[in-house]
């Protein structure tokens, strides 16, 4: 049976509990999640600053989309990480792509953290990686960042000479502005200090010098267009050796902060 990109997750026992970079299944096992909610969760699961964060919105019942100092601070965590920028917000994907339909700006551009940004294809109906590097972001008018933290917002980072004429945003509630500011500043801690994306795995190394990956500091894409079927029957052979790849080839997977000697030793075999 050939699965659609989500689908794939259906293969999945159900998932109990999330921290850090595994996942706790029902039937006793966990995984190592190298989809990492396609980025969202790069800092690992259930970070606890941040839980707490939405914690504290919650309890005051910051729930309704309704101006809040909130978006100011979030805000600026997003000018902090893209000085001279203009930032437009979404509820969800569907909001953001109804705003670049309404755009006539062709070039756009998936950020992700360490890495600067990795160039993308634009159509009506879909917005997916192909892989390719686009280190010079100063030629790309409009930047979606992978957020770290998965229930949102979505933004739109933009050219500030774009800023009168593209369309408004959306208010966001304070209840997922809170966490998804003290994401952003941890976020911007971790890239600062470095270390996470010159981590070394030496067994993961050697292994993907002879492999159908190429390796971008934590991320990995495979050099070669792959075909549903065959990216069914890969997705099955990491999930049975007890790792999460992501459920589209477009997406790339992400080596995590830590992982057992163990852990990597399987993965090395799996990329061998």
């Amino acid at each position: 049976m050939i699965y659609s990109e989500r689908e794939l997750l259906r293969l999945l026992p159900r998932v109990l509990r999330a921290r850090d970079f595994h996942l706790y299944l029902e039937n006793g096992k966990r995984l190592v999640d190298l989809w990492l909610a396609g980025g969202r969760a790069i800092l690992g699961h259930k970070p606890p600053m941040v839980l707490g964060e939405m914690k504290n919105a919650a309890e005051r019942g910051l729930f309704t989309s309704l101006p809040h100092p909130m978006e100011r601070r979030f805000l600026k965590a997003l000018g902090e990480l893209f000085p001279g920028r203009a930032f437009r917000l979404y509820a969800d994907t569907g909001a953001l792509r109804q705003a670049l339909k309404e755009t006539a700006e062709k070039k756009v551009s998936i950020w992700r953290p360490f890495t600067g940004s990795l160039l993308i294809n634009r159509s009506s109906d879909s917005i997916s990686s192909d892989g390719r590097s686009d280190d010079n972001q100063q030629e790309t008018r409009i930047l979606i960042p992978v957020l770290p933290w998965p229930l949102g917002p979505e933004a739109l980072v933009l050219d500030k000479d774009m800023d009168d004429t593209f369309p408004a945003g959306e208010i966001i509630p304070p209840v997922l502005l809170a966490p998804a500011t003290r994401a952003l500043y941890d976020l911007l801690a971790v890239i600062k200090d470095g270390s996470r994306a010159r981590r070394v795995y030496p067994k993961i190394e050697k292994a993907l010098k002879n492999s159908q990956w190429r390796r971008r500091l934590i991320y990995l894409t495979l050099e070669e267009e792959t075909d549903r079927e065959k990216y069914t029957a890969l997705f099955k052979r990491f999930l049975e050796g007890g790792f999460l790849i992501p459920p589209s080839p477009e997406e790339p997977l992400i080596l995590p902060a830590s992982m057992s000697d163990g852990e990597e030793a399987k993965l090395a075999g799996l990329f061998g």
